[in-house]
């Protein structure tokens, strides 16, 4: 409900059916509470469903008794688990949009605070979950930062939105992830050894004689017949099983698929200990081994997780490159740096394999190891390069300036729909041959084109893209903020093409 002095949020709109769970919790509690003290078991039926019933309740209350409201004031929230938090407009600096992500990509938008002193403040609401109610969500935003305007004094007349791809985004997740991968390549490059100790010893055991001691026993192997009593093969992913009669020498051996499948009841078979299990079971002609993961493979999953790392990695290192910037200028894509490291995967995760145990000093592991490590050296270099910041300035002085005497076809395009641009349809812009021009094709040839009229157009400055500009549009562009006759349009290309297109255009 808003109005010209306060403005509420609730949620939901429909409560009659969530005071209707609330009530069907309350029951449910009340429900399991009598029947544990009468049964005295937790795991009974009637409990388990009172308990169920009871947390959809208390869900459903959280929605119900969850509320923001605004007034001359300031902003009030409260909800279930929090008491009442009051901030004054005087406090407040701005009103921005954060947006968060469902596990499968949904966004989710929400209004964040952000206070005099840098801290932020989320609010519970309003929430907008998909297009539906992204008009409520954007009216109950503007009614706020119009009583912000009113009776405080905000610091920009901007409204930023916070995405994954700006600068304000917190380093937490990326780096979580980060460390992480790497505790995880840590963990297996420390089995590496071990690893490699038990396959060598295993393919190295030779049989048990009457000689060998008895503390030695398990590292020699040793024989004994058994008789099967039945096999289990599973399905999907279950696990398979022979068992043999009398339980001897044990009830249950897990195996794979197909080496239970070479097994019938009844079949005499033979089984070879070592180490005090089973690691085959022979029947003249099937055999079922023991699988023991060699060294490489475990290496291979150390350096995968040490260079899986690497994304994340250079994700915070984008964060941290760009901490200088507005928070909802949007960042370079750390996609060149995740360029290098499949390029470093392909010659690193083979040399792991063959040599698990760490290079040899032979020539031909060194060359290969110090020609890949040069290789990833460079690449990383040309990544650090191509995602640089560069503001609007730097891109125009670096752009060429030449006379063209052909047409000129330059991926841009308006962000609002004109008459020179009906439906957002332009993808390129040409000039050259002829006056500029709005095309849907990089050309040959005018075909469909809108010629520009330029000289209604005024240039009022040039900015990097920031978080409320589309996401189809690539990381690396810019946007010039052009008035047309009264009516403000953006124009975006990459930095080089923008200024070349201003040229043209004579702005």
């Amino acid at each position: 409900m808003t109005t010209g002095q306060e403005v509420t949020c609730r949620r939901p709109l429909h409560k009659r059916p969530l005071w209707c769970l609330v009530g069907l919790g309350a029951a449910g509690a009340a429900l399991a509470g009598g029947r544990l003290v009468y049964s005295g078991d937790l795991v009974d039926g009637w409990v388990l469903g009172g308990l169920l019933a009871a947390l959809v309740g208390l869900v459903c209350l959280y929605a119900v008794a969850v509320k923001v409201t605004a007034d001359a004031h300031g902003l009030n929230a409260r909800s279930l688990l929090r008491r009442r938090r009051s901030m004054s407009w005087q406090d407040i600096a701005d009103l921005r949009v954060y947006v968060q992500y469902g596990r499968h990509g949904e966004e989710y938008l929400r209004v964040e605070v952000v206070l005099r002193d840098g801290r932020t403040r989320r609010l519970p609401l309003p929430v907008s979950g998909s297009h539906n109610d992204r008009a409520a969500f954007d009216e109950e935003l503007e009614a706020f930062r119009a009583l912000h305007r009113r009776h405080g004094a905000p610091e920009s007349e901007h409204l930023a939105v916070i995405s994954k791809r700006t600068a304000g985004r917190g380093p937490t997740v990326p780096l979580s992830l980060c460390l992480l991968l790497l505790a995880g390549a840590g963990l297996a490059a420390w089995f590496v050894p071990v690893t490699g100790a038990t396959e060598e010893a295993w393919t190295s055991a030779v049989p048990c004689t009457a000689a060998t001691p008895a503390a030695e026993r398990g590292e020699c192997l040793t024989t004994e017949p058994a008789t099967i009593a039945r096999t289990e093969v599973g399905e999907g992913k279950q696990r398979s099983s022979l068992y043999f009669a009398d339980d001897r020498p044990l009830d249950r051996l897990t195996v794979s698929r197909e080496g239970a499948r070479g097994f019938r009841p009844g079949d005499h078979v033979e089984l070879t200990l070592w180490r005090g299990q089973v690691r085959v079971v022979a029947r003249g002609d099937h055999v079922w081994r023991e699988h023991f993961p060699s060294a490489g493979s475990v290496a291979v999953i150390a350096a995968a997780c040490a260079l899986a790392a690497g994304y994340p990695g250079a994700r915070v290192l984008m964060l941290r490159r760009g901490r200088r910037l507005p928070d909802d200028e949007v960042l370079p894509s750390a996609l060149p740096f995740a360029g290098a490291i499949a390029i470093t995967a392909l010659w690193l995760l083979p040399l792991c394999y063959l040599h698990p145990m760490g290079v040899p000093v032979s020539p031909a592991p060194l060359t290969w190891a110090a020609a890949g490590s040069l290789a990833t050296l460079g690449l990383l270099v040309w990544a650090w390069r191509a995602t640089r910041v560069r503001t609007p300035p730097e891109a125009a002085a670096a752009a060429t300036q030449e006379p063209y005497d052909k047409d000129v076809f330059l991926a841009a395009r308006f962000l609002e729909a004109t008459d020179y641009n009906p439906n957002g349809f332009g993808t390129h812009i040409v000039f050259g041959g002829g006056p500029p021009a709005v095309t849907p094709h990089p050309g040959p040839g005018r075909f469909a084109a809108k010629r520009i009229p330029a000289r209604q157009l005024t240039a009022k400055g040039v900015r990097r893209l920031r978080g409320s500009d589309s996401d189809a549009l690539p990381r690396s562009w810019n946007i010039a903020e052009l008035d047309d006759a009264g009516r403000p349009v953006h124009l975006a290309a990459a930095p080089a093409d923008l200024t070349r297109i201003l040229r043209a255009l004579g702005l």
